[in-house]
């Protein structure tokens, strides 16, 4: 029901702007970040080497730390708000969901059941990919849920 999977990154320099708000303001943070930034890269000429993340510092539904942005191909530098950092490579575990952005919680469970079963444990933080845009039906977003892993034991058994 929720595809999980393990795969290798390699590092992706990205283009940020931080901040911290409550859960249900999301949408409105997000929108203006995605702005800002696909403004600054079309003035500086350049575009986006991939889809739109929010990357989470932690998951305080009230006070949720995040940087949104877009990965980029190149090291760009950093304007105002604007930060220029990079998505470390390594390894991750990745779980495909479809749906509404505010039911992922069951695919967050299967993917944190498939890390620990795979002898795996998350790194502090946690990645959403958005494979779609919000002009798409909630039923039919595509979100890749990310977390940089480490392997601290052997896989469980079938």
């Amino acid at each position: 029901m929720y595809p999980c999977e393990l795969t290798q990154r390699v590092t992706q320099p990205t283009l940020t702007i931080r901040f911290t708000a409550p859960v249900q303001e999301l949408p409105r943070h997000f929108g203006r970040a995605y702005g800002e930034i696909a403004k600054y890269l079309a003035m500086i000429g350049e575009q986006p080497a991939g889809m739109p993340f929010a990357l989470y510092h932690n998951m305080d539904m009230e006070h949720l730390d995040v940087e949104a942005g877009f990965p980029v191909g190149k090291p760009l530098p950093t304007k105002g708000e604007i930060a220029a950092g990079t998505i470390a490579g390594g390894t991750f575990a990745i779980c495909h969901y479809t749906g509404p952005y505010d039911k992922c919680g069951p695919a967050y469970d299967a993917l944190h059941h498939f890390i620990a079963d795979k002898g795996y444990v998350t790194g502090d933080v946690a990645y959403e990919f958005y494979l779609n845009g919000p002009e798409t039906p909630p039923e039919k977003l595509k979100t890749d849920l990310v977390f940089p892993v480490t392997r601290v034991t052997e896989p469980a058994a079938p």
